[in-house]
């Protein structure tokens, strides 16, 4: 019984550190000290080792207060006079608390499980072979957003003459675009879809764009934001999607639009889009960006800012 007792405690140990470590290296403030790790393990590996690390140690726990419920008893009765009865019933609630911790866990870290696949879903298109919604890995900063589409409004303002709210109803009545284009992970995954949405630069091109205006910054639900040069939506077909495949975007990919920001890695395709911002800061640096990630995103550059 002691070695299995030492056995557990051991990979009790184990399973801490391991939750431990990972939890800072995924933290965003300490994320840009820790970059050397992802050229060595792939961020959604780092993720899933950090929730099983979590889960693994909670039930270890509770096997570890099961094997010692006499010694545990024995420290409450001598320590603090406690009755036998008493005693018994601390030791049930801190066990019940643990599993239902460990079954809480175990929930949060399978939200991002795969969304079902529509039997709608195109799957091909012009002849060019597409990834499916399914492919997608979450890594948002807060989880899925659910968006009631009934209040959302879409905010555009800053250095217009006139700035605007529309609701999903209204962007939905302006000239709508399909075009096939791959998302690329700095995680190291890709996805191909056929995306459907309007053009950015047909959101903002009858508001009266101020001269200084250079730079063009959206903001999320979630709190996410990231920015591009104004020429980067002016003089390209960038869309702000609401369909993918032929489907309405579900909430884990972003309902009710999502910016198809081509040529760039994934975190600057921004999802849950609330607010889109009109400015010349050339200088502004969205979430991941503040992190340490490359301001300007492009897949033939850096991921990550140099330091001189």
């Amino acid at each position: 019984m002691k070695i299995f007792q030492r056995f557990v405690i051991f990979l009790m140990t184990i399973s801490f550190l391991a939750l431990a470590l990972t939890g800072i290296v995924k933290i965003p403030e300490t994320q840009s000290h820790f970059f050397f790790v992802y050229n060595y393990i792939l961020a959604s590996t780092l993720s899933l080792i950090h929730d099983w690390s979590g889960i693994v140690l909670v039930v270890l726990i509770i096997i570890h207060l099961i094997i010692n419920r006499g010694w545990f008893a024995e420290v409450f009765r001598s320590g603090y006079q406690i009755p036998k009865k008493t005693t018994r019933i601390i030791y049930l609630i801190i066990l019940l608390i643990l599993i239902a911790l460990g079954i809480f866990y175990f929930y949060k870290s399978n939200q991002g499980s795969p969304i079902q696949l529509a039997s709608a879903e195109v799957k091909e298109y012009q002849g060019e072979k597409l990834g499916s919604i399914n492919d997608f890995r979450e890594n948002s900063i807060k989880g899925p957003q659910y968006i009631d589409i009934n209040t959302y409004a879409l905010e555009i303002t800053g250095l217009v003459d006139k700035s605007e709210k529309l609701s999903y109803a209204d962007v939905l009545k302006l000239q709508p675009y399909q075009k096939v284009v791959q998302v690329n992970c700095v995680e190291g995954w890709s996805v191909k879809i056929l995306w459907e949405g309007v053009l950015v630069r047909d959101l903002i091109k009858n508001l009266g764009v101020k001269p200084e205006a250079n730079t063009i910054i959206l903001y999320a639900y979630d709190g996410y934001s990231t920015s591009f040069p104004l020429e980067y939506v002016l003089n390209s077909d960038i869309i702000m999607a609401y369909k993918m495949n032929g489907l309405e975007l579900p909430p884990e990919r972003g309902f009710p639009f999502e910016l198809v920001a081509e040529q760039k890695w994934g975190y600057k395709w921004i999802k849950w889009i609330t607010k889109i911002e009109l400015s010349d800061n050339a200088n502004y640096k969205g979430f991941w960006e503040s992190n340490g990630y490359n301001n300007n995103g492009d897949l033939n550059g850096p991921k990550f800012e140099v330091n001189p």
